[in-house]
């Protein structure tokens, strides 16, 4: 997410500070090269060793005649953005009011300046967190185009984002924003239809792929909406479950609409598509619902279960919104690469899709995957990460909607 991507770490004395070792470490694992800048406060908190370790690169902890300041944030300096993490509201305070005592503060300005992107992650507690003068200055140096990272709040504190927040939004900050404006709509996950008051009819599903497209569209700065169903079953040793989400249930990267059933799933995608300007419907959306019994059936006996057909989310979308942009996904178990883009390309043909993602039932709940991508008499076969597909994906999204706007 970050491949290439220089990023000026600022530390200031929030106990949160104990967390930057570890986001060093993240922001490196998905491909940043990082340098730390740390205020006095934060050094009280951990030791600037720390940071050297986890950046593999010497810390600045004063601004000497060798100017570091702008060596890191001025024209054409190192880094591609400047991340505050954790932000004190005293660092917020003095950014907002161009006061250079620190030297986070004095690379803020140099950054701000130079037109380095910045993104500022706070962590306070939540009496100071809502401090009109802290929100004022929040309102102040956001609407100079800073980027914050909002806090979670528990337990009478605005705790520092999650790792994931903060890396997705820097990689939004960092990156080209092709899909900037843009409203994007991603069906992830399975459905379940309700058998009695204990048992669904479900697949396999992770929602692994439709959480993957709906980050990289995020990241290249589309407002997204994730229609995300259940997680279907999964081994144990499978990490299926959503990333950390906040009180309302969003994720970092999107508004979460969660659903269980195939007609929760349309009904919410039908008014999420309203004002939307592309849908990918990623979910595993079961083909059958069935009668619910309103008490628990009892086992041991002969039981056979009428399965009705639901409708066909793309068709249905496809019928009120002629215009919309709609990637389709196609799972077969055949193994057979010819078939799959065969009956891929008839249900691109059938809805008017954009494109159609192929694969095979075996990439369910893992992390890696081979799929092929149909593109009318195209296929593109694509073997890597999950994640690395939902890129491809979106870039794929932002160059339709950038040709159907035109020059």
């Amino acid at each position: 997410m970050l491949e290439g991507v220089n990023v000026a770490l600022g530390v200031t004395g929030s106990i949160a500070a104990v967390k930057t070792v570890e986001l060093a470490h993240e922001l490196r694992r998905q491909g940043a090269e990082v340098r730390g800048v740390m205020t006095g406060s934060a050094r009280g908190i951990i030791h600037p060793w720390a940071i050297e370790f986890a950046t593999e690169n010497d810390v600045v902890t004063e601004i000497t005649g060798s100017v570091e300041h702008v060596e890191l944030c001025g024209y054409d300096g190192w880094a591609d953005v400047l991340l505050i993490a954790p932000a004190t509201a005293n660092t917020v305070g003095k950014i907002a009011g161009a006061v250079d005592d620190t030297p986070v503060t004095t690379t803020a300005t140099t950054a701000l300046g130079s037109g380095t992107p910045v993104v500022v992650a706070p962590a306070m507690h939540e009496p100071m967190y809502d401090h009109p003068g802290v929100l004022e200055a929040i309102d102040t140096v956001a609407d100079w185009g800073v980027d914050f990272v909002d806090p979670r709040i528990e337990e009478g504190k605005a705790k520092i984002a999650s790792e994931e927040a903060i890396v997705c939004d820097v990689a939004r900050a960092a990156g080209e924003r092709p899909l900037e404006d843009e409203r994007v709509v991603v069906t992830s996950g399975a459905t379940g239809e309700s058998i009695d008051p204990v048992r669904v009819l479900t697949n396999r599903s992770s929602g692994k792929m439709g959480r993957a497209v709906a980050s990289a569209c995020y990241v290249r700065g589309a407002d997204v909406t994730l229609v995300h169903g259940f997680v279907g079953p999964q081994s144990v040793t499978r990490d299926a479950a959503l990333p950390e989400s906040d009180d309302e249930g969003n994720v970092p990267y999107a508004a979460v609409r969660s659903v269980e059933s195939a007609s929760e799933m349309l009904e919410a995608t039908r008014e999420a598509c309203a004002d939307a300007d592309a849908l990918v419907s990623a979910a595993a959306i079961g083909d059958y619902t069935v009668e619910t019994s309103a008490e628990k059936i009892r086992s041991g006996q002969d039981l056979t279960l009428d399965l009705e057909p639901t409708p066909k989310l793309i068709d249905e979308i496809r019928d009120e919104h002629p215009d919309l942009p709609i990637v389709g996904f196609k799972t077969e178990t055949s193994g057979d690469e010819t078939a799959m883009i065969d009956r891929a390309r008839k249900t691109l043909e059938r809805a008017g899709l954009a494109f159609v993602v192929a694969n095979d039932a075996s990439v369910m709940g893992t992390a890696r995957t081979t799929a092929l991508l149909v593109h009318g008499d195209d296929a593109a076969r694509y073997e890597g990460t999950k994640t690395g597909l939902g890129r491809e994906i979106a870039d794929s999204i932002a160059a339709i909607l950038g040709d159907a706007v035109g020059p």
